[in-house]
């Protein structure tokens, strides 16, 4: 199924289910913030998608971009001084860019193809049960270190399979490769392992921060930009 999306490129990988927070002061993305919300875009909806190297896509470096991103619903816009908005947005749905537009409008335009989740391998219930309980006790560990803010509530039991392994990953801070590997990923036990293994690594590393004596946190505090 195909569709057509505004994009918004940035330093960081949006998740299906994800809080995104924005601070837009470039013109171009300004006029896409008016567009959403004066419904000149359907739907109130955009597409997000990591840039490889840097913070920005220059004019000629479209190839800059992974080809898999993730829609977002606009939710909440606030006008500050001098044309500027703090917006957020909610993660939905992935896709894969088809192809890009540069001309329709000030900002991005794409050719998107969505990209729902592939069936999961065979497994026993009861091995899948056993790695729902291994990831969200990865994810537990992670936040035990008290170096990430303390401790987080998890995702409730009632949480699909498919959606769990990207809200176990959104309160952390995994490196946009991590995120991105989480995001191109369409079996969701493959997806659900990956976290798993992700979120412990990043555990380990955590606990060996914590023997040095320089406050080294600051560090570890995720960024958002437009």
């Amino acid at each position: 199924m195909l569709d057509v999306l505004p994009l918004f490129p940035l330093g960081s990988v949006l998740l299906p289910g994800g809080h995104l927070p924005l601070h837009v002061f470039e013109p171009r993305y300004r006029q896409l913030v008016e567009d959403l919300v004066g419904e000149a875009v359907p739907d109130r909806r955009f597409g997000v998608v990591a840039i490889k190297q840097g913070w920005e896509v220059g004019e000629d470096n479209v190839d800059s971009m992974y080809d898999v991103g993730c829609s977002a619903v606009l939710d909440t816009v606030r006008q500050l001084p001098g044309g500027r908005y703090d917006v957020s947005a909610t993660g939905e749905r992935r896709f894969r860019l088809l192809q890009i537009d540069r001309s329709t409008a000030p900002y991005l335009v794409a050719n998107v193809q969505w990209l729902p989740d592939t069936e999961p391998e065979r497994d026993s219930p009861a091995r899948r049960e056993h790695l729902t309980t291994a990831a969200r006790a990865a994810h537990e560990r992670y936040h035990a270190t008290g170096l990430r803010g303390g401790r987080r509530e998890a995702p409730g039991a009632d949480v699909d399979l498919a959606d769990l392994s990207y809200l176990l990953a959104d309160d952390c801070v995994l490196t946009v490769e991590d995120r991105q590997d989480l995001l191109a990923e369409t079996d969701p036990l493959a997806r659900l392992r990956l976290v798993r293994r992700l979120l412990l690594r990043e555990a380990e590393f955590l606990r060996e921060l914590r023997a040095v004596p320089a406050p080294l946190t600051e560090f570890a505090q995720p960024t958002s930009t437009n």
